[in-house]
Protein backbone atom coordinates (compact mmCIF):
# COMPACT_ATOMS: atom_id res chain seq x y z
CA UNK A 1 0.00 0.00 0.00
CA UNK A 2 1.39 3.56 -0.69
CA UNK A 3 0.40 7.13 0.70
CA UNK A 4 -0.89 9.64 -1.71
CA UNK A 5 -0.19 12.99 -1.48
CA UNK A 6 -3.28 15.38 -1.56
CA UNK A 7 -2.13 19.05 -2.58
CA UNK A 8 -4.73 21.36 -1.26
CA UNK A 9 -4.73 25.31 -2.24
CA UNK A 10 -5.01 27.84 0.09
CA UNK A 11 -7.76 29.57 -1.25
CA UNK A 12 -9.88 26.13 -0.87
CA UNK A 13 -8.81 26.55 2.80
CA UNK A 14 -9.67 29.86 3.03
CA UNK A 15 -14.07 29.32 3.62
CA UNK A 16 -13.34 26.99 6.28
CA UNK A 17 -10.78 28.45 8.23
CA UNK A 18 -12.61 31.67 8.24
CA UNK A 19 -15.67 29.93 9.53
CA UNK A 20 -13.73 28.20 12.41
CA UNK A 21 -12.54 31.43 13.47
CA UNK A 22 -15.78 33.24 13.00
CA UNK A 23 -17.36 30.37 15.35
CA UNK A 24 -14.37 30.78 17.78
CA UNK A 25 -14.19 34.05 18.27
CA UNK A 26 -18.27 33.97 18.58
CA UNK A 27 -18.27 31.50 21.27
CA UNK A 28 -15.47 33.19 23.05
CA UNK A 29 -17.56 36.47 23.20
CA UNK A 30 -20.19 34.67 24.25
CA UNK A 31 -18.72 33.23 27.46
CA UNK A 32 -16.36 36.47 28.09
CA UNK A 33 -19.22 39.30 27.63
CA UNK A 34 -22.22 38.06 27.60
CA UNK A 35 -22.90 37.62 31.31
CA UNK A 36 -24.99 35.03 30.80
CA UNK A 37 -27.97 36.76 29.63
CA UNK A 38 -28.57 33.72 26.97
CA UNK A 39 -27.94 31.16 28.89
CA UNK A 40 -30.30 32.64 31.91
CA UNK A 41 -33.43 30.74 31.14
CA UNK A 42 -31.85 27.09 31.11
CA UNK A 43 -30.07 28.47 34.80
CA UNK A 44 -32.99 29.95 35.80
CA UNK A 45 -35.17 27.02 35.10
CA UNK A 46 -32.20 24.79 37.09
CA UNK A 47 -32.08 27.29 39.74
CA UNK A 48 -33.94 25.12 42.24
CA UNK A 49 -30.95 22.37 41.38
CA UNK A 50 -28.53 24.87 43.68
CA UNK A 51 -27.32 27.02 40.48
CA UNK A 52 -25.01 24.27 39.25
CA UNK A 53 -25.31 25.28 35.93
CA UNK A 54 -24.65 28.92 36.71
CA UNK A 55 -21.81 28.18 38.68
CA UNK A 56 -20.53 25.93 35.91
CA UNK A 57 -20.15 28.96 33.58
CA UNK A 58 -19.80 31.31 36.36
CA UNK A 59 -16.21 29.15 37.09
CA UNK A 60 -15.64 29.00 33.44
CA UNK A 61 -15.55 32.65 32.67
CA UNK A 62 -12.78 33.13 35.75
CA UNK A 63 -10.70 30.13 33.88
CA UNK A 64 -10.51 31.94 30.72
CA UNK A 65 -9.40 35.04 32.93
CA UNK A 66 -12.58 37.02 32.17
CA UNK A 67 -12.99 39.27 35.31
CA UNK A 68 -16.86 39.12 36.10
CA UNK A 69 -17.75 41.03 39.73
Amino acid sequence: MTATTVRLKSTELALPALLVLLLAVTLLSLVAFDQGALVAPVTDAMADKGGVLHEFFHDARHLLGVPCH
